[in-house]
């Protein structure tokens, strides 16, 4: 088991008081057998209110109204986790599902239509060219097939930090060959879409030894659905089987729908913020 530490603050910093209008985050790590939040806590200016929800694919929300114009905004996330998934390759896969290519089970295949549709079905020629090139697609034990995809783009394309928000098309990062995290989780998807396999964007955080990097990031990574094992994630940018050095946060049909903190403000162009993001993962010891 690990504990993690977690704090993420992001600050606009306006030349004038703006009105802020609702903002939505996606800070709070997502909880289920292997991860359990100890605790959790929330810090924001100016004067405000959280309603907290849940949306459709189970990720925790909290949607934040502001009462006064401020030329400062400031949220603070604090939170620590215990982890406790030590082998990321404990899982069995159902009969069916050892060798690639299989049919989902008729039971799941209403609930997994949306994860096998192509989210940027113009690229869909240059990704099958590049999945050809690299001989990904024919028949093949289904776990190899996806371990030769991460390794793939973890090993064949050049990680860049990217500041712009977005992601790139999966067709652009193959002609840079280059790309961010969230570039890299994007192809993967549909790449496994491409192949008929179920997958998802997720959104979290990456824990770092001291000395290997820095200590912490906001990260991306993709999670396929394999039946008897459920969603299994994948980080194309080290090539690794996600576990518990990754942290989830939320996860989404597009990788353009979790970002952590999204909202905006009224007033004149002229009133652009400054923004600064900082994120931090810490181990604590066994006592915290």
């Amino acid at each position: 088991m690990r504990r993690l530490k977690i704090r993420h603050v992001t600050e606009y910093r306006f030349p004038e008081p703006a009105t802020l209008l609702p903002h939505r985050l996606l800070l709070r790590p997502r909880e289920n057998h292997n991860v359990r939040i100890e605790c959790a806590e929330l810090d924001i200016v100016p004067a405000h209110s959280v309603q907290w929800k849940r949306d459709v694919l189970d990720n925790s929300v909290a949607v934040v109204s502001f009462s006064e114009p401020t030329d400062h905004l400031c949220i603070a996330s604090d939170v620590i986790i215990a982890h406790y998934e030590d082998n990321p390759f404990d899982f069995l896969l159902e009969d069916y599902a050892v060798a690639y290519p299989f049919a989902y089970a008729a039971a799941e295949q209403a609930e997994l239509a949306a994860f096998q549709q192509a989210d940027y079905p113009a690229d869909g020629v240059a990704v099958r060219r590049w999945l050809a090139a690299m001989d990904l697609g024919r028949p093949d034990q289904t776990i190899v097939l996806l371990d030769r995809l991460n390794r793939a783009i973890a090993n064949g394309f050049a990680y860049q930090i990217r500041e712009a928000p977005g992601v790139q098309e999966p067709a652009l990062t193959l002609a840079l060959n280059a790309g961010s995290c969230r570039d890299f989780a994007a192809l993967f998807i549909e790449a496994c879409r491409g192949l008929g396999l179920a997958s998802r964007f997720v959104s979290g955080y990456l824990y770092v030894e001291a000395g290997e990097a820095d200590s912490a990031s906001t990260h991306a990574w993709a999670e396929v659905y394999l039946p008897g094992a459920g969603w299994k994630g994948f980080d194309p940018t080290s090539g690794t089987v996600t576990g518990d050095r990754h942290i989830a946060v939320a996860v989404a049909r597009h990788p353009e729908a979790v970002p952590p903190v999204a909202g905006s403000y009224l007033g004149p162009p002229t009133n652009e913020p400054e923004l600064s993001i900082t994120a931090r993962v810490l181990e604590l010891d066994g006592k915290g």
